[in-house]
């Protein structure tokens, strides 16, 4: 712009400072939808990994009959293993040895190297597998080991399965209260006649329906060293129902140690005699709820408000509930 004397005119420092606080308002009113588009494709994202494991449930049904084991002992397996292959991830379940046991009688420390973390099984678990996390949360690795001068951290993830509306350890899965659960816990691959597991069941068990029992939810990666989410590891690879999804109520870890409690993580406590092992769905998602996929392989977006007896009438198999779709 000129002046009247011909001279370039150029901006003067309040027409500046004016051009920059507008700009910095549409930024401020932007960024929420911005931010909002961001989750809403972090879920869209988190909603597709659980029709992927659904659809990979039902391809190890048709296969075997029966669901996966939720988990095979503490150390042995879990879900995440049996399901590789259906996710096109045959390698990495080639990768697994599936021959280690605590069975009695045998040395102390016998199987170590074929634990989940052990040197026969680190390749595997030392993997991210996409369709295991949900963008919407952080990564972790909680433990980490040496081996042959190579650092090898075991990883977290952010789905669980379905053990019922009791506690992790299903004490009381014959106990008609209970209802009945998708996913057990098979035990030991050599099997303990003191602590045997529990069969495998098929969608054949489902009385309660397929549309109206759960399959699997998220659950948040604890942070540090806090084994929530740590689904390699037989504790962590199941959800139960009996707290609210992200309850404000603590998990309940086989020990405060690997309880980490505080922002980011949830809250949580270990466990003791009249608190055993707990864990609930939880999401970092802003709408206040979590992802779950049912068996009939859809994926329903749970609020944190759904009433606790629709909650804990849904992880049952068999305890002849009846629902309304309008309730969750």
């Amino acid at each position: 712009m000129k002046t009247t004397d011909g001279r370039e005119r150029g901006f003067t420092l309040i027409e500046l400072l004016v051009v920059i606080a507008i700009v910095g308002i549409l930024i401020a009113l932007l960024l929420p939808a911005v931010q909002s588009a961001r989750e809403a494709a972090r879920r869209a994202q988190c909603t597709n990994n659980l029709k992927q494991i659904a659809l990979a449930m039902h391809g190890y049904h048709d296969v075997h009959g029966v669901l996966p084991p939720g988990k095979k002992g503490c150390c042995w397996g879990t879900w995440l293993i049996f399901v590789l292959p259906q996710i096109e991830q045959q390698p990495l379940y080639n990768a697994w040895n599936h021959f280690g046991t605590n069975a009695p009688g045998l040395p102390v420390g016998y199987d170590e190297e074929l634990r989940y973390f052990g040197p026969a099984n680190r390749t595997v678990t030392s993997q991210f597998v996409d369709a295991y996390l949900c963008p919407s949360d952080v990564r972790n690795a909680p433990l980490s080991q040496q081996m042959n001068g190579a650092t090898f951290a075991c990883t977290s993830q952010n789905y669980a399965v379905n053990f019922g509306n009791s506690i992790q350890l299903q004490e009381d899965f014959q106990d008609v209260r209970f209802g009945g659960a998708p996913f057990v816990d098979v035990g030991s691959p050599l099997t303990d006649l003191k602590k045997p597991g529990k069969p495998t069941v098929g969608f054949a068990a489902m009385v309660d329906g397929m549309s109206s029992t759960l399959m699997a939810s998220e659950v948040v990666v604890g942070q540090g060293r806090d084994l929530r989410g740590f689904s390699w590891w037989g504790d962590a690879a199941g959800f139960e129902t009996f707290l609210a999804p992200n309850s404000s109520f603590p998990d309940v870890l086989f020990s405060a140690y690997y309880c980490q409690d505080g922002p980011p993580n949830p809250p949580c406590l270990g466990t003791t005699t009249a608190l055993p092992d707990n864990y609930a769905a939880r999401s970092r998602h802003a709408a206040g709820g979590v992802n779950a996929a049912m068996l009939d392989g859809g994926v329903r977006f749970i609020k944190d408000e759904i009433a606790i007896p629709v909650w804990r009438a849904l992880s049952t198999t068999a305890g002849g509930e009846v629902i309304s779709a309008e309730e969750y």
